[in-house]
């Protein structure tokens, strides 16, 4: 392969983002050509840029890094992207997959790891940091094409919107520090969750988190 792959770098936290540029820029294969803390921003970017590698955060101020993925795969589809994150759940693996994302690795991984995922996206390859196998990766990508399927028809009923909601209220959110991070009216947020809660038919906080963790949308290792 010739030349250098250029790399955005996609993260709320600037420390990490320096992290990150810092491993790329030691190698021979990949150069650092910008960096982005939210969802709007990566979009952006990504459409200016046009690199061939991204790394994504799944929590970002805007949008889900999950949501990030699904938009800029239907502008610059020619792009690896490479998910960066702390959720080990199987459903974020497989959203991610979904929405276009090659690769999940987690922010715990080591150097190594992470510029073997680097080098098996590039190869096109998929990477997974974890114990599902090639051909699962492969066939969860290959169904990836256009909006995320889910596995279970009540929650297909959601807005990418709705989903986002639901999962930061199950996983113990404030409605208005919700409505902070995402950019939206406290109202808004609620009539979010009022939708919501009738599609699933469910009818208080606790039913949403049971239905929640039985789906696989939400780490209750972060209730600990």
């Amino acid at each position: 392969m010739e030349g250098k792959s250029r790399v955005i770098i996609v993260d709320d936290h600037p420390l990490f983002r320096e992290g990150v540029k810092g491993l790329v820029e030691r190698t021979s294969e990949y150069t650092c050509i910008g960096e982005a803390g939210s969802g709007a921003e990566a979009l952006a970017l990504a459409r200016e840029l046009k690199p061939e590698l991204m790394t994504m955060d799944i929590s970002l101020p805007d949008v889900s890094g999950i949501e990030a993925v699904r938009q800029i795969m239907r502008e610059v589809p020619s792009v690896k992207i490479l998910m960066l994150s702390m959720h080990p759940k199987f459903e974020y693996v497989a959203e991610a997959l979904r929405a276009g994302a090659r690769g999940y690795v987690m922010k715990e991984a080591t150097s190594t790891r992470l510029v073997a995922a680097m080098d098996a996206l590039r190869r096109g390859e998929y990477f997974l940091d974890g114990q599902v196998s090639q051909d699962i990766v492969a066939n969860l990508g290959n169904s990836g094409q256009g909006e995320a399927t889910v596995c279970d028809e009540r929650y297909a009923l959601l807005s990418p919107r709705e989903q986002q909601v639901m999962r930061l209220v199950a996983e113990g959110g404030v409605i208005r520090q919700i409505a902070s991070d995402l950019g939206l009216s406290v109202k808004t947020v609620e009539n979010h969750l009022t939708n919501l809660m009738k599609k699933l038919d469910v009818h208080s906080r606790m039913e949403l988190v049971r239905y929640a963790a039985r789906l696989g949308v939400i780490d209750l290792e972060q209730w600990k």
